[in-house]
């Protein structure tokens, strides 16, 4: 982490790992996000809410790097993210930083074995012995709950919430600081979105993961995320601690998305 800051007491006291500023997004006329800004601490997660078109997807896409805002700073552990070259930004992706796709075939290589899937983002982190690739990702496997003998098996031959298991293990296997999901539990069942959310909650406590997650669920972010957000046409309408945005809303918006008016 890089050097914090003086508390009153003139103690360090650390910085946030990511600070957004202004953040700003445009599709001709049509805004996908403007003017967002926080910060998120190491070990928290940030949960981002609103219905569809309310510009949660578009701020994940410019803050992961899929997509260059218009406008605004990212700095990710006080480094300007948007100056990087497209080598260090594509680093970053590959150790530091990890993507949970909502499709999991979107964050998978469906050709390759589980074993393989993980393998690989290893050896894009530098690992070459591969009985000690075999070994980690035998061990991922079984973190996400996936059994030791169908390491050889293709993602094709899983059902879709072990594929989005295999899709998280992948991620996870270099140890990455932050992590972004988009909509980990969408399209699963009930039960299967149940085992996962437990899954990923376990994983974020004793990895000490920081995360920044959008869904439409909110039973997702008030299991998973310390504070939240609230979208509406691209600007956040309310923001705080989970618990007191879901119970005790204060913006119109928040209200009808608490109280299941709106369809999201």
């Amino acid at each position: 982490m890089g050097a914090g800051e003086l508390g009153i007491f003139g103690k360090m006291m650390p910085q946030p790992l990511l600070s957004v500023h202004g953040l700003t997004k445009r599709y001709g006329a049509r805004i996908g996000c403007a003017d967002v800004s926080f910060d998120l601490w190491p070990g928290e997660v940030l949960g981002i809410v609103g219905e569809s078109g309310s510009g949660k997807s578009t701020l994940l896409s410019c803050l992961a790097g899929h997509q260059r805002p218009d406008l605004g700073r990212i700095a990710y552990d006080g480094a300007d993210v948007l100056t990087l070259s497209e080598a260090e930004r594509r680093r970053l992706l590959r150790s530091d930083w990890a993507y949970v796709h909502q499709n999991p075939r979107d964050g998978l290589r469906m050709g390759v074995s589980a074993g393989g899937n993980v393998g690989e983002r290893l050896m894009a982190v530098g690992a070459r012995n591969y009985g000690a690739i075999r070994d980690t990702a035998t061990d991922w496997l079984g973190r996400v709950e996936i059994a030791a003998e169908r390491i050889d098996d293709r993602p094709s031959a899983f059902s879709g919430g072990m594929q989005q298991r295999l899709q998280i293990a992948r991620n996870l296997v270099t140890g990455p600081r932050l992590v972004f999901m988009d909509e980990p539990t969408g399209g699963l069942d009930v039960s299967v979105q149940a085992r996962l959310l437990d899954l990923l909650r376990g994983l974020v406590r004793d990895l000490g993961l920081s995360v920044v997650i959008v869904t439409h669920d909110l039973a997702v972010v008030r299991l998973l995320a310390d504070r939240l957000m609230v979208m509406k046409s691209g600007r956040v309408v309310e923001t705080g601690l989970t618990d007191q945005v879901l119970d005790d809303p204060q913006h119109a918006y928040t209200q009808l998305l608490v109280s299941s008016v709106l369809q999201v």
